[in-house]
Parts: structure tokens; sequence; C-alpha cells
């Protein structure tokens, strides 16, 4: 009898193993050799060891279901397990994740310090990817994604944060090394409003300032594949999200080791991962490619540089940017010049709480100002100040001119223009030479008046004399004869 039950109490025993296939308990470590598996089997965490470098090894996250391995999240990066020490992860008490190597030396850790009691926390690898630590009511008291690597996977909310410049996504710094490069991306340091890549200290590629779009890229090669990248304003700040539909290939965003962000999906057909979008691009991407006042005109069949309205180039290339033809006399009559879909610079003051005509103002009466630019935020879902005015004062670099689809209205401080000069000249001109013409034209007209009044007094006179004039010529005649 008890042998009948006995296989139904190891299917009941491997559900049981199953169910927690997916978490870390303090009674459960993760050992070397050991996996744990997302509950829809998506990804997958454990230890393991590159090709080049069996000597040292990592605990990581990778897609399950795809049969390259790819790693979207690495907890020791910078300082792996050496071969002849193996760890092990465990989730102690306070809620934390401490990796210990052989002598029990801390590899790495989380720094929670949050003790439920109880056995009530545990630490979940989810279908997204995310690992997180769970309360007994469902609460995250930490998560993997809001420390990246090098890998955004969809429905990550990526941190814009000026501030925690841990929440960057840092490449690695080789093909098989997944220490930090000198390459990361993140929130500009002084602004939440864009996303830049950093080359150690210095912008490498930056995407312009945020003007309010609900979804500012989205990518689609056909009806089956569609990803959206949009700006999500959750209260404590703006966060960058990458959505797929349900269904969808596997899809990432990746930072590699050269400093390219690549947006990638799997093939299943060639299994392999396809590169579909890129940045930065060889030319007009590059942060200040085109130097101060130039910008690079990607609206060309090849992308040129350019110099802005009122510039020329500074020097025989653009290595210098550009320089003013004439140097703006303050409140002398200068007016803003309208540069429709540009790429907002960089380095601009963002003032809030300003209307479009307050943001003019702002630019106009501070003869320091070069260029604004407005958005009104009002159209999206957002806690914070709903207008986004930003002002220029010196420099305008890293400046774009699009095609009809991206861009926004740039609003170029210049002195008076060619044009509008000829125009002023042409508004003083045509009246004093209209008022000309119609003098001349009175004048005109009252000396062929008068003409005409001398030639009829002179034809009446002619019509008095004229009997007398027959009469002295007939009596003339008479004499004669």
């Amino acid at each position: 009898m008890g042998m009948a039950y006995f296989p139904v109490f190891i299917f009941l025993f491997m559900v049981c193993l199953c169910q927690s296939d997916d978490r870390l308990t303090p009674a459960k470590p993760l050992l070397p050799g050991d996996v744990l598996i997302s509950e829809g089997g998506v990804f997958a965490i454990g230890f393991f060891s590159l090709k080049n470098s069996t000597s040292s090894s990592y605990v990581g996250i990778w897609y399950n279901n795809i049969p390259e391995r790819t790693y979207v999240w690495i907890a020791n990066r910078d300082n792996p397990i050496t071969a002849n020490m193996p760890g092990k992860l465990v989730f102690t008490n306070s809620s934390d994740l401490v990796l210990l190597d052989s002598t029990g030396h801390t590899i790495w850790t989380t720094t929670n310090n949050f003790t439920a009691g109880g056995g009530e926390t545990a630490a979940v690898l989810l279908d997204s990817g995310n690992l997180v630590i769970q309360s007994l009511n469902g609460t995250d008291i930490w998560e993997s994604f809001h420390y990246p690597t090098d890998t955004i996977v969809p429905n990550v909310r990526f941190s814009l944060s000026s501030v925690d410049v841990t929440k960057r996504l840092v490449a690695w710094k080789g093909p098989n090394d997944p220490s930090s490069s000198n390459f990361s991306m993140g929130g500009d340091t002084s602004s939440d409003l864009q996303i830049v890549i950093w080359n150690g200290t210095r912008p490498y590629w930056r995407r312009a300032a945020w003007g309010g779009e609900a979804v500012f890229g989205k990518f689609q090669r056909n009806s089956n594949f569609v990803i959206s990248q949009t700006i999500v304003d959750t209260g404590d700040g703006y966060h960058f999200t990458v959505t797929v539909p349900v269904g969808s290939p596997s899809v990432r965003l990746t930072l590699d080791y050269t400093g390219m962000l690549n947006f990638q999906r799997w093939n299943s057909s060639t299994s392999s991962w396809t590169v579909f979008e890129k940045f930065p691009s060889p030319t007009c991407d590059r942060y200040a490619f085109c130097g101060p006042f130039g910008y690079c005109d990607s609206t060309e069949y090849v992308p040129t540089c350019k110099c802005l309205d009122g510039y020329e180039p500074n020097g025989l290339n653009f290595s210098q940017g550009c320089q003013r033809k004439e140097e703006l006399k303050c409140g002398n009559g200068e007016s803003f010049l309208t540069l429709p879909t540009m790429k907002t610079p960089d380095k601009f003051l963002y003032i809030k709480n300003r209307t479009f005509d307050q943001c003019t103002a702002e630019c106009s009466h501070n003869c320091s100002c070069t260029a604004y630019a407005y958005a009104n935020l009002k159209n999206v879902n957002t806690t914070l100040d709903q207008t986004r005015c930003l002002v220029w004062m010196g420099e305008l670099v890293d400046v774009e001119k699009f095609d009809s689809t991206f861009g926004e209205n740039l609003y170029l401080r210049v002195t008076r223009s060619p044009v509008s000069k000829k125009s002023t000249v042409l508004k003083i001109i045509v009246p004093v030479m209209a008022t000309f013409l119609l003098l001349f034209t009175c004048i005109w007209l009252v000396c062929k008046s008068r003409g005409e009044t001398s030639k009829q007094e002179s034809s009446e006179e002619s019509t008095v004399l004229e009997p007398f004039q027959r009469t002295w010529e007939r009596k003339s005649r008479i004499s004669i004869g």
C-alpha cells in the first residue's frame, strides 16, 4: 500500500522543487553548478566562467530559452571568484544577498539590512530578468534592474537620475571581459531630460533633451515586431523604458565595449542576435562633431557639417566649429530665427514653470542668451513641471538637423539679417519715393494745366486778330498792285 503512493510522493516532491527553483531563501543558498530558473523558464541565474578565463567565475543572469549564452546582469563583474576558491550566494536573515568565496570572504553584497523575521523574505528571479528581494506582502526591497550591467531588457525602468551614477549602464571592457570599461550611459549629470554616453568623463554621444514625446523612438520591421522607447515619470524622476508587444522575439539594448548602443533582437531562424539599430553613427551622432555653433545636416544624402545662420567656419574645416560673421549688439535690433526639426544643443539652462512667451522673454532680455527652445509636457503623464523652457548662454554644441520626423524648433538669436535690413531700407525708401512721385505728378499736372490754358488764350487771341490780319494783307496787295 505504501509503495503504491511512492510515485505520487515523488511527483509532489518534484513539483515543490520546481516551485522553489526561482528563489533563494536563508535556508537555500546558490552553489556552483546550481541554477535558478524563472517561473516561465525565460531567465536563469547561476555561476559561470567565460571561455577564455575559466580561472575566474561570476554570478549572473542569462537567457534560459536561447541557445547562445547571453548575459544580461552580473553581480561581481569587477571582482571575480578564483577557481581555487569556489563560492556561494546566500540570502541572509537581514534580507541581503551575499556572495562569499570558500574562505568566507565577501565578494559582493547588497546593503538592505531589512529584518523581517520568520523567513518571510526571499530573492526571486522573475520572467522579466529582474532578480528581486521581496517581503511577504510582495514589496520589492531590492532589485537588480536598479543596478544594471551593460544591458536593458523590455519593461525595465532605467533611471535617468543625474545624481546616482551607480545606476548607469556600463559596458564590458572587452568581448570576453565583463569588468567595467570607460564607456557608460545614463542621465545627464546636469539634467534628467537627456541620455548621454560617456567615454570616461567626456560625452561621447547624447540624445537631445526630451520634448514631451509619449513615444520618442519606434522601430518596426514588420507587423509582428515593434519596439517603442518611452520616458516615464514615476514621481521620483524620469525613467527610460523599452517596450515590445506580448509574443515578440527577445529584445535587448546593450552598450558594447566600443561605446556603441545596440538594439538587438533574437533571430530564431539563424540562432543569433540581429542588430536593427545602433548609435552613434560614424558622422552626425558623435558628440559635438561639427564644433561650436556648427551643426550636422543629416537631411543631406551625405551628412554634412554646416554653420548656423549668421556664422561662418572658424578655419579651413569644422574642427574649431563656427564663429559669428557679425558681432551682436545687444538691444540693437536683434531677432530670433526659427530653425525647425533641430536636435537641441547641449549645456542648456532648464527654467521651470514658464509659458512660451515667458521663455522667449527669458532669452531676449539677457544679452548672453544665444538661443532658446520650448516644449509643452501637458500631453504626457508627468507629475513634475509640465513646461520645458531651455535657454543657452554662450556656445551651442552638438547640434543636428533632422528630417521632418524628429527634432523641434530652436530659436536662434541673430543680428538683423540682410533680408530684414533690405526690408527696413525698403520701408524707408518706398514711402519717400512714393512722396516724390506724387509730388512730381502734381507738378506735372499743374504744368500741363497751365500749358493748356496758355494755348487756349493764344488760340482765342489768334481768332480775334485774324480779320484784321486778313484786311491788312488785302490792303497791302491793293497798294502794291
